[in-house]
């Protein structure tokens, strides 16, 4: 599931409120995450909290089905190697069509973070 997260629940944590996302904003953040360089999975879910700054919290009950969904669609491809300390991990590539994918959704976002914006600032 991914969350945004309140700052209080950083240090709350019994005081925690948690909202999920739009549908379709985990492909975003893993499509933009991988545009960077190719990442494991849970390098993108360190990523994504990172940049976030920790506002975002991907969970692994919805990262790995979401890339293998993306895999499915050929936006990615994901290839096994070993780290350093000899662990087997998967590292996902973003595809050229998952680029083509990745500009169709930040154009999408950004008509949604304007009609929001609009929304929000409306006079009640």
């Amino acid at each position: 599931m991914l969350l945004t997260v309140d700052i209080d629940c950083r240090y709350h944590p019994r005081m925690g409120k948690s909202a999920e996302l739009l549908q379709g904003t985990l492909d975003l953040l893993i499509l933009r995450t991988l545009e960077c360089g190719p990442l494991h999975g849970v390098g993108i879910a360190d990523r994504v909290e990172q940049v976030s700054r920790g506002v975002f919290v991907v969970g692994p009950g919805s990262l790995f089905p979401a890339l293998h969904r993306l895999a499915e669609n050929g936006w990615i491809s994901g290839e096994w190697s070993e780290t350093e300390t000899k662990r087997r991990v998967k590292t996902y590539t973003l595809t050229g069509s998952g680029r083509a994918r990745l500009a169709e959704e930040k154009r999408n976002w950004k008509k949604v973070f304007t009609a929001m914006n609009r929304v929000l600032a409306e006079e009640v």
